[in-house]
Formats: C-alpha cells, structure tokens, sequence
C-alpha cells in the first residue's frame, strides 16, 4: 500500500465562553460565600437553625455560548498566561500543571489587563458576580492586588462549579425596636466587606449599617479619577441587594458617641440603637486648612459624587487651583488638565509625592504634569481666598502671588473621623488612629474596627502598628474583622497595594515604604518607564513602577512569602533573582 505519512495536527486547546441575560448583583465584594455552622465557638456570632433560615439561591440564565480555538497545547508553558481572541470578546487563558484554565481578562474595578499581572503558585475559590456560583481558579495576581478588589471575577469562562449561598436575615426585623446584633458604623469599602461576610459565614441576625452619607456605598476612590460620575454609576451594591440580605443601611445619620457599658450607639436625633458587635470604620475627614476669606464659595474638599460633578461643571474653560499634592490633589489636576482653561497646584514640598515615591519620581511626574498644560507653585502656601459676591475669583498665595480661580479643590491629606468616640472608652491615640489587634478588635470586647480609623498589625513591617488608607487594605479589615465576629479568627497577611492613573499612565506600588532612606531605580525616569525600589538600611520596603509591568505584582508576591529582598539585589540591574524569589515557596 502506497503513500506517505502526515504529520499529526498538534491538539488544539478550546474556550467555552458562556453570555449572560443580565449581571446577578448577588456576590461579595471578597468572593466567598460558605454554607451555615452548626456552631460559634468562644461566644462568637450565633445563627437561626437551617430550617428555619431564608436562603438565596441564584440561577443562571444562559443566553448562548461560544466556543473558539485559542491556540495549540503546547503553546503555553506551565505558568504562562496568555489573552485570547474570542471573536465575541476576549479571554485570559492561564496553563498550569499540564490543565489550561479561562476567566475574564480585565480588572473590573479599573479594567486593568490581567496579562500584566503574576501568576501566583496556587489555586483560588471566587464567586462569579454573573452565575452566583463559585468558581475554581488558577489565581492571578494583577497590579491592583484583585483578591482583595470588590467583584474579582466578572466571567468564567471554562471552569470546574460548586453552588454555594449566602445567608439571609431570619430574626424579626423591626427598626423600631432599637436592637440590632451587629451595627456598622461607616459605608465604605470594609464596611460592606463586613456585613456581606457575616452574611456569607452563616449569620443570619440583624445587620444594621448607619452612615452620615445620603447615597448606598460607592466607589469614592474614583471620584478624583472620574469627576463627572454619578452615585448610581459608582455604586458598589444595589438597593435590590441589600433588601435581599437583609442588610439595613441607615442613611444621613450621624452617630454622636458610643456607650460600650451598655453597648449602645447615640445618634444626633437622640435615637438609641443597641448592639452585640460593633464595627467602627468611619473612614476619614479632610484635614482643616487655615486661611483668610473661609466663607468663600466654590472651594471643596472631594468627599462627594455632588462636589465631583460641581467642580468639574465650575472648571469647564475655567480657572482652577489645586491646594495640596497628595493622590486625591494630583488625581483632580490630572483630570481638570483637558476641562479647564488653566490649572495651578500649589504644594508646601518641592516636589510632588515626594513623602511616598521620592525625589527623584516626584520629579518625573511633575515634568509629565507641566508637559500637560498644569502650573505649579511649591513651596508655597495659600494665605487668602478672595471673590466677587461669595464667589470664589482670585488664591492669593503666602509668597505674594496672586492665582485667578473659578474653583478651588483643597486636598492636603485627612484625620481620622473619630471625634465621636472621645468619651467612649474605645482607646485613641494621640493623632485620633484607633489600635486594633491582628483580628481587627479594639480595647472593648465586642468592638471592632478598619479601615481608614485604625492603626494595626503589620505582618511585612514584624507586626508594627501601621496606619494605610487604601481601598485594598480596606476590604481586609472588613474581612477580618467579620470573621473575628463569628469566632473564625483570621489575621491580616495582605501585601498593601496601591495604584494611581494620570494622563493615561499607571503607577503600581506595593509594600510599606513609611520612612525610607533611599531609592534605587532601574530603568528610564524621562521615558516614565521604570522601576523604584525603596530601601531603609539595606532592605527594601516597598517597590512602585510605571509601563514596567509586572514587576510590582513579583515583588508583592515575594513580601507576600515573607522573603525579604535586599538592596544589593536591586542595585545591579539583574531581575534574575527575583524569579527566583517569587517561584519558591
């Protein structure tokens, strides 16, 4: 028999990607949700029996599939990930142990690319926001640390599913009352990270989330990035989803003190609600800045979706001066850069962000500011603010100078928002920080607190007491902190990880870097592509990056194996080392 012989097709690797009717808003904002306990340990949180608990039980609602060929199977190499083309939209595929893994391929709390990020050496249990079902994946670690960001995973694509639920409220609910099991205080990040917890673990007792605010909880870290949101659009949960968990949320009200003898908090209308866990995550307030012509209008400190859209609105082919050089500050100027007619920072240090990245990326940064059309004026100071009937017109600065503004953002840092607590007996220290042990409880058995109130244990800094105000960091405290509540202790091992966007460009930034003593950097400062590792005696602390991805997200996952990188590692140039860090567990 004649012929020859071909060469067998290499076998190709297919996604199944699954189109949903409409998102379920139904999921965490920490990807978990456990079925009930029988008990609770150490007179930790306690539960309503199964039979008697109301459960939901999400459907999926298939629109349609498709299915496409990505690549071939020896494409890919143990650990690599690669985005796929879909034809309808497209995919991460990640290769790990021999098995080919699919999920969505951008952050969705920034839209960041998960490519960019690492891949950690491990798998990882998240819920899908569409299915309602949890969903085993090879986890991945992207520039904003996405295990801690709200709503992780947005689309499985191919993947092993286990159902699970989330708890429902089966106590009589009644408001009138004044008994609640658990009272939050504050609607931020770990806030709504602690009351969807408790909801997850099994507690099915009265939840009742009180804040000063008159919106649900939003997304505020994005109002200095996107001015002309609104609060619908930066809203984090619907109201649909805290009936259906029976979360009460208890808007524009201001708690006035906090009676840890008989476990009750005060509101300024007079009314009492009682409690048997409490968790204090007030956030923070802008620090007071003194100045002549304080009843001047059209000057605000960003606290808000109405002082966004206000500023943005008073900035259009207008004059705008930004008071202060941290994030928020800089963030505004950035944004204003292509709204305004003109726009003026005015900062007490030489440089911007010269407290967190230093000198010399200070620099950088100003010259990609400037290079867009902002104006600065350091090492100055605002002495008066002057206008036409109550109406802000003209900054006059300490140095003589005069700015003309139509609107005036002030972001010169913030205090912590704890006057409340003055006579409570919950401890304070001397800048208004509460101190929280490792499960986020405070010196009162019973009362816990995070976010951006607390001072806490630092596992990468050998456990010092540290205060860091970030989103990230956020959702742990909430998380611990439920957790601590219902008797399933959990300490706080997160690598703190930030980012910030200006003018299309991104800086990662990992670690605690609170009082470094040098910089050593890699890469190109006037290209903006580069790498800055921050050292204090010869170990580095805390690393930051721009279009040097992944590097940040390496380097977190070494802090994150408790190894330490020291500074001669970074001073040659050779990123070899920190593969190799990163591989070994």
């Amino acid at each position: 028999m004649g012929g020859c012989l071909s060469k067998p097709k290499p076998v190709e690797v297919k996604v199944e990607l699954s189109l949903l009717e409409k998102e379920m808003d139904l999921m965490s904002p920490n990807g978990k949700a456990s079925p009930f306990s029988e008990s609770r340990p150490n007179g930790s949180l306690g539960h309503c029996s199964e039979e008697d608990t109301m459960t939901l039980r999400p459907q999926r609602k298939h629109r349609d599939y498709i299915e496409a060929s990505v690549c071939h199977i020896k494409d890919l190499e143990n650990g690599q990930m690669r985005e796929v083309d879909l034809g309808a939209g497209r995919a991460l595929l990640i290769k790990e142990h021999g098995e080919f893994f699919a999920m969505g391929h951008k952050c969705p709390h920034y839209g960041a690319p998960l490519v960019k990020g690492q891949n950690r050496k491990g798998e990882g249990d998240y819920k899908s926001k569409q299915t309602g079902e949890s969903v085993w994946v090879w986890k991945t670690i992207i520039q904003c640390n996405s295990e801690d960001v709200i709503d992780f995973l947005t689309q499985a694509l191919q993947s092993q599913r286990r159902s699970k639920v989330m708890s429902k409220c089966s106590a009589v609910i009644n408001s009138s009352t004044g008994f609640s099991h658990v009272v939050i205080i504050g609607s931020g990040p770990a806030a709504l990270v602690c009351a969807e917890t408790l909801r997850q673990e099994g507690f099915t007792d009265r939840i009742v989330m009180c804040t000063m605010d008159k919106h649900l909880p939003y997304d505020r870290p994005k109002l200095s990035k996107s001015l002309e949101s609104t609060a619908e659009q930066l809203q984090l949960r619907s109201f649909d989803f805290f009936q259906s968990h029976d979360i009460e949320v208890l808007l524009e009200e201001e708690v006035v003190s906090v009676d840890v003898k008989s476990r009750t908090v005060v509101f300024l209308d007079g009314f009492k609600l009682e409690y048997r866990k409490l968790f204090i995550a007030t956030g923070s307030r802008p620090k007071p800045l003194s100045y002549k012509g304080k009843d001047m209008g059209n000057v605000f400190h960003l606290r808000t979706p109405e002082d966004a859209n206000s500023i943005v609105t008073l900035a259009s082919s207008k004059n705008a001066v930004i008071v202060g050089t941290s994030f928020i500050g800089m963030e505004v100027a950035a944004a204003l850069s292509e709204k305004a007619h003109s726009v003026s920072v005015i900062g007490i240090e030489a440089v911007p962000f010269r407290k967190a990245l230093g000198e010399k990326v200070g620099k950088a940064l100003m010259k990609l500011f400037e290079s867009n059309r902002v104006k600065f004026y350091m090492l100055n100071e605002v002495w008066e603010m002057r206008g036409h009937n109550g109406q802000l017109k003209e900054v006059v600065l300490k140095s003589g100078k005069v700015l003309r503004a139509d609107v005036c953002v002030i972001g010169i840092g913030s205090v912590p928002a704890t006057a409340f607590l003055k006579q409570s007996g919950v401890h304070m220290d001397s800048r208004g920080f509460i101190p929280v042990n490792k499960n986020m409880q405070t010196n009162i058995e019973g009362v816990f607190a995070g976010g951006d109130v607390v001072t806490f244990p630092l596992a990468l800094r050998s456990n010092k007491k540290v205060n860091i105000p970030h989103w990230q960091m956020a959702h742990v405290h909430g998380r611990v902190a439920a957790l601590s509540m219902m008797g399933k202790a959990s300490d706080i091992k997160t690598v703190p990880y930030f980012w910030t966007a200006m003018f299309g460009k991104s800086i990662r930034y990992a670690g605690y870097g609170d009082g470094f003593d040098d910089v050593v950097i890699q890469g190109d400062l006037e290209e903006l592509k580069f790498v800055a590792f921050y050292t204090k005696s010869e170990e580095v602390v805390s690393v930051a990056s721009m279009n040097y991805d992944p590097i940040v997200s390496r380097v977190a996952e070494v802090f994150g194996l408790g190894k330490t990188i020291r500074k001669r590692d970074v001073e040659t140039g050779d990123m070899s080392w920190l593969i190799e860090k990163g591989s070994s567990q």
